[in-house]
């Protein structure tokens, strides 16, 4: 019997695919154990409740990566106990599901950074890195142990699975052999396709990321219920920009106002502008952005730019629209935030952008972004040139000028200090009125400063905290020589970061302080006063650049999702980012979590961790919230999608 319908083989496969299983849940319990400061788990109950629902998730990841190893072990081609044959199986086993196993581990170092599983969207941000293999090997030495910890299971995964073989058949009935053959794999094909769906229904549509959400109280926790290959596999392909229709265009002009223009009176004769991108500058390390928030013991790592915080605009409660880079380059200049997939890896970023960049050219105004990495790092060289920027400045102009070598850092680029002294001399030749933006690099993994600095700097309580200290005092050493420069009184300077980092303090580990980011003006002229003091009111990234437009007087309409953070008192201040699967919007006395189609969850302005949803205590301020969620989206998507990132009418 056993030999006409392979139960010896199938009870092999399913052991086979049982260790796939098992070493996932190893994956997601050492995922839990290494990031639990950042998931907010409060239980090994309530780990293990997280766990339960993940094997849907598992399981739809397991069988796709399986395929083809569930297709070998079911065919009848009754050769399939062979020795050779088996060890195809070995191979086809083994190959892709190491590899995806891999991406598991590579997330529990990656997550502390980005605070979201990684998908193609992630994968593709790497595409213009030419310090690939610098930070493989980096990594390799900073987290030695994770790395460990999977070739460890990795051989453990390959005995286990040794321990259990295939018995040779050599004598097989073929048309019993057939006939329970396809009958099986039948069965399998249908398991399988209700496994990759996850469910049989017949309303259940394939699972997503976005449907991890349904089993959890605490958004961060759908990370726990994902694993790495179901968030790539899921995204392969897919293009999350996609037109909607929730409201009216009379809903958007009232909500969004996507087309802006200002006719103030307080602003200043074509100032220069520099803008400063600080590279992972969390708001939590900075102290004039803390005096009020209650943090005990709380030690500021920046004198430098809490000195000139006393004499700046400051917004204490300011946020970053996305997690990445790119996404803070594209939000700061031309006030396009990114949610599931950054609009700078979309198909549709090849078009007209209005920008700080566009109008500031419109003005006369001499343009050049400077980045101390290698030229085309990150997408700003290609994302510059779409801008229209007239000048480009990296690592390659830097090291053109014959500078010192020994100013690379080895893994990012140009340590912060001699490039920022670059760029102060290169503006100083330029003819005014000029905009300038600098990305800094220093103050990121691998956390490492100049040799010549170690000791110099307070260590702190985590590994940013020296590499924040360097690059503020590198801030420092620019303004100390800019400020002899004759440009200098006539330029108002903005502060910012594209994201955060390591965090130390808890207020900064609650999901939405995960946003949490400066921004700061800075005129030192006294012709401004709106240029001076403390802001409550919440601002974003994407007010930057038509705060900016504002200031240089700048009169004709412009397309902004922001707001002018001086003048505009026809706008309602809020902030928008995205966890890579859902919308939050903070604004008045409520944070919304908006699935792209309807809100799923309000919490009080005050609660950014998220504990309590009042969703089933609506009131007229929720719905207004929702509907400007609706309408933000619906005018996100469609100018996108229509080539409607001017303040032209849109096609």
């Amino acid at each position: 019997m056993n030999k006409y319908i392979r139960l010896k083989e199938y009870k092999v496969l399913l052991y086979r695919l049982f260790l796939v299983f098992f070493f996932y849940f190893i994956a997601r319990f050492l995922f839990f154990v290494l990031n639990n400061e950042f998931l907010n788990v409060g239980s090994t109950a309530e780990f293990f409740r997280i766990a339960y629902y993940g094997l849907t998730f598992d399981t739809s990841a397991i069988i796709y990566i399986n395929s083809l190893f569930i297709l070998l072990s079911l065919l009848p081609l009754c050769i399939n106990t062979n020795k050779k044959y088996q060890k195809i199986v070995f191979y086809v086993y083994f190959i892709p599901n190491l590899i995806a196993y891999a991406t598991n581990y590579i997330d529990i170092i990656y997550y502390r950074f980005i605070y979201n599983r990684t998908t193609m969207a992630v994968l593709g941000s790497l595409e213009n890195e030419s310090n690939k293999i610098k930070l493989l090997y980096r990594n390799l030495y900073d987290y030695w142990y994770v790395f460990l910890l999977f070739i460890v299971l990795s051989i453990i995964w390959v005995y286990l699975y040794k321990l259990v073989k295939v018995g040779k058949v050599t004598s097989i009935n073929k048309t019993k052999y057939f006939i329970g053959s396809t009958v099986f794999f039948l069965l399998f094909a249908t398991v399988s396709i209700g496994g990759i769906r996850g469910g049989f229904k017949h309303s259940t549509r394939p699972i997503n990321m976005l449907d991890a959400s349904r089993y959890v109280k605490k958004q961060e926790h759908t990370d726990l219920v994902l694993n790495t290959p179901f968030s790539i596999i899921r995204t392969i392909g897919q293009n999350k920009f996609k037109k909607v229709n929730f409201v009216t265009e009379s809903i958007i002009k009232e909500k969004i106002n996507p087309i802006k223009q200002y006719n103030s009176e307080k602003t200043l004769e074509k100032p220069n502008l520099v803008i400063f991108i600080i590279e992972s500058y969390g708001r939590e390390y900075i102290g004039a952005f803390n005096k009020n928030k209650g943090i005990k013991n709380y030690k500021s790592y920046t004198p430098f730019i809490d000195s000139l915080a006393n004499h700046s605009l400051v917004f204490e409660n300011s946020f970053a629209n996305g997690r990445k880079s790119i996404h803070g380059m594209s939000s700061v200049l031309s006030g396009i935030p990114s949610f599931k997939t950054a609009f700078t890896s979309s198909p549709y970023v090849n078009q007209p952008i209005e920008s700080i960049v566009s109008i500031c050219n419109e003005m006369g105004y001499d343009t050049s972004f400077f980045h101390g990495a290698p030229n085309g790092s990150m997408g700003f060289l290609g994302y510059s040139n779409i801008l229209g920027f007239n000048n480009y400045y990296g690592q390659k102009e830097y090291e053109s000028k014959n500078k010192n070598a020994d100013d690379f850092d080895g893994i990012w680029g140009i340590w912060d200090e001699p490039f920022l002294e670059y760029m102060e001399e290169t503006i100083s030749e330029k003819n005014s009125p000029f905009m300038a933006t600098v990305f800094t690099v220093t103050s990121h993994t691998p956390f490492i400063i100049p040799d010549k600095y170690e000791g110099k700097f307070p260590e702190g309580d985590i590994q940013m905290h020296k590499c924040v200290g360097y690059t503020d005092f590198s801030i420092k050493k620019f303004f100390d020589e800019a400020k002899n420069k004759p440009w200098f009184k006539n330029t108002v300077f903005a502060f910012t970061a594209d994201h955060v980092n390591q965090v130390h303090y808890k207020e900064y580990l609650k999901p939405i302080n995960r946003f949490a980011v400066p921004i700061m003006f800075y005129y030192p002229g006294d012709d401004i006063e709106l240029l001076k003091g403390e802001r409550t009111d919440i601002a974003q990234q994407i007010d930057i650049y038509p705060t900016l437009v504002d200031i240089i007087g700048y009169k004709k309409p412009f397309r902004s999702w922001g707001r002018s953070l001086l003048n505009d008192s026809i706008s309602v201040p809020y902030a928008i980012n995205g966890t890579g699967k859902l919308y939050q919007i903070l604004q008045g006395n409520y944070i919304c979590i908006f699935d792209g189609q309807n809100a799923i969850g309000f919490y009080d302005i005050n609660d950014k961790q998220l504990n309590t949803n009042l969703i089933d205590h609506r009131n007229k301020e929720m719905d207004e919230i929702e509907e400007k969620c609706k309408a933000f989206v619906q005018d996100y998507m469609n100018r996108i999608i229509d080539g409607g990132l001017t303040s032209k009418v849109k096609k």
